[in-house]
């Protein structure tokens, strides 16, 4: 069972930029793909980024490319999301998740689909006032 606690989210205003935290539980998370993911109010929650178990690969949604910036630190088991230039369309509820399987090391896949992870955290708000 792994445990996720996002933290970091909060107001801020177009232009600028945030960074939230996936701090999780369990000595293997350090194995496992993470995603960030959210939902805005009356939408479908989407796939934001992900980032395999070493962090070599990361995959990004198109509209966030060179915009967000997803990284993780394994010695503290905590995943972050960066995310510049925030807009308002960019409000929503941001979730990370974790794909609870250990692949072979040599498999560096960073997941798209929400199917693809078996844990996930309460969500932090992310505001971002025009």
């Amino acid at each position: 069972q792994v445990q996720l606690v996002e933290s970091g989210g909060g107001l801020v205003q177009a232009g600028g930029s945030l960074r939230v935290s996936c701090a999780a539980s369990g000595h293997t998370f350090r194995r496992y793909a993470v995603g960030w993911f959210r939902q805005a109010p009356g939408k479908e929650r989407e796939f934001v980024a992900g980032i395999s178990w070493s962090g070599i690969s990361t995959v990004y949604k198109d509209s966030v490319k060179g915009r967000f910036s997803i990284s993780r630190d394994n010695a503290k088991n905590t995943v972050y999301l960066e995310m510049d230039s925030l807009k308002p369309e960019h409000t929503a509820v941001y979730y990370c998740a974790v794909d609870g399987k250990i692949w072979p090391a040599t498999n560096e896949y960073a997941h798209v689909h929400l199917q693809e992870y078996d844990y996930w955290g309460q969500g932090t708000q992310v505001t971002v006032s025009a």
